[in-house]
């Protein structure tokens, strides 16, 4: 089987550790151990919890307690709609293995993670691009979705709130998305790592799992929940299609660490005092990015609605590329060249790391794009 190079990913390995000032980073700044420990009050207690454990394998499908916190996180779903994986990136390649066959036909909105159109492009599927432009604010044309779907259409691979645009679907847009993947009889995969963190009211726009009987929801502890370290996250689905992933997840998981389902559980426990501290980075460090494009006549961006991402559109005669090896060359700091994300013409700006890294990196680039 032959796969197309992650672009996203080779980028960051060959950068990310050589930047000052990480401009690229998609997680909400991470938290150590010892912040969320103080969140749950158990700086002092935790010991006690983990010197009993026996280091042998977990629970096969993750805890009975981490599987009902994850579907506390939704409104109509229970522990046997979800598994936990090893991170988003394994939630969505076990979907993928698992329903798509050659010669099916899969549906993916670009730009998004590669995981959703270049895993089952190299299964031998027929993959159809559903471009998001920037005069549509980077949300989907329904017309084009009607057109592309068709009777037997396998899979919608949909992204929300999306990376790398910080677009939102509200539910009205995911209920008419909903009819045109229920009129082919499609799954609808929606990839909701990013989910908690929007720009507006409590963080958490519908799950596409709680709106369609063939809904999947994907997500981890990863980027809203600020525990990329844990690398775990989980599937949220009809139990149809939980039991077929656990065939296919046996094969290559047996189970997450017992120390990562443990540590999730204790985050998920307290998720309203994390989220709501990631909600001020995000929503803060937002407003900072707003006000620096607003005064920076060379970068213009559609402002993102929710997530950690945005695309900027920056007035140089240089590609994505060379424009960011130059800035991280020359200043330090690092954006993700926009030729990685298959949208040419833009770079990603992840602005919800550490608040000083982002007005320090912003400055820089406004150097850089002075000196030019």
């Amino acid at each position: 089987m032959k796969i197309k190079e992650f672009g996203v990913e080779i980028w960051m390995n060959a950068y990310e550790t050589k930047c000052q000032y990480n401009l690229a980073e998609t997680c909400v700044e991470s938290m150590t151990l010892e912040q969320l420990l103080d969140f749950a009050g158990k700086k002092d207690t935790i010991l006690s919890e983990l010197l009993p454990m026996k280091m042998t394998y977990g629970a096969i499908e993750g805890s009975d307690r981490l599987r009902n916190n994850v579907a506390q996180l939704y409104t109509h779903q229970r522990k046997e709609n979800v598994i936990i994986t090893h991170g988003a990136i394994g939630a969505n390649a076990l979907i993928h293995e698992t329903l798509v066959e050659p010669g099916d036909h899969v549906i993916s909105v670009s730009p998004t993670y590669q995981q959703h159109y270049s895993i089952p492009e190299s299964y031998g599927a027929e993959v159809s691009i559903l471009r998001l432009r920037e005069e549509n604010a980077f949300l989907p044309d329904l017309e084009e979705l009607r057109a592309m779907a068709r009777p037997g259409t396998k899979l919608i691979a949909i992204n929300n709130p999306n990376n790398p645009t910080g677009s939102l679907m509200d539910r009205a847009l995911l209920e008419q998305i909903v009819e045109i993947a229920r009129s082919v009889g499609a799954y609808l995969l929606c990839d909701e790592v990013y989910r908690g963190i929007d720009q507006e009211g409590d963080g958490f726009t519908v799950a596409i799992a709680d709106l369609y009987e063939k809904g999947i929801s994907t997500a981890s502890m990863s980027k809203a929940f600020s525990l990329a370290g844990l690398r775990l996250g989980w599937i949220t689905a009809p139990v149809e299609v939980i039991h077929a992933v656990s065939i296919h997840r046996d094969y290559n998981t047996i189970s997450v660490g017992m120390l990562d389902d443990h540590f999730a559980s204790i985050a998920l426990e307290n998720k309203d005092k994390i989220l709501a501290r990631n909600k001020h980075i995000t929503r803060t460090n937002l407003a900072l990015l707003d006000q620096w494009i607003a005064a920076e006549p060379k970068v213009s961006y559609v402002k993102p609605k929710s997530g950690t991402t945005a695309l900027l559109k920056i007035d140089t005669p240089l590609s994505s590329k060379d424009f960011c090896v130059k800035l991280l060359e020359s200043k330090g700091v690092m954006f993700t060249p926009g030729s990685a994300l298959d949208i040419e013409g833009y770079v990603r700006i992840g602005y919800a790391n550490n608040t000083d890294v982002i007005k320090e990196g912003l400055q820089k680039v406004s150097e850089f794009l002075a000196e030019q």
